[in-house]
């Protein structure tokens, strides 16, 4: 069953859009379709491409570091790399 969806999108990004379904030959709504096949099933726990998984915990944070600190932290660190 296929069901009518109205959008409303801004006018460059709906010329876009319709540009590039052109160019690849296919409709606007088959494009919008396969892009929505996509997203991921809200009802499923998302999963990690073994390579994502492999980078989990490779990064240490201290714990308990305010976010103004770790922002001010990184301001510093890009102030030192660029002088």
């Amino acid at each position: 069953m296929q069901t009518k969806l109205t959008l409303r999108l801004d006018d460059s990004l709906v010329k876009k859009a319709k540009k590039w379904a052109k160019i690849h030959e296919i409709s606007l709504s088959e494009a919008i379709a396969t892009f929505f096949e996509q997203l991921p099933d809200p009802d499923q726990p998302l999963e990690l491409s073994h390579w994502t998984q492999s980078l989990v915990g490779i990064l240490k944070i201290e714990e308990d570091i305010p976010e103004d600190k770790l922002r001010q932290q990184y301001l510093d660190y890009l102030e030192d790399k660029y002088r």
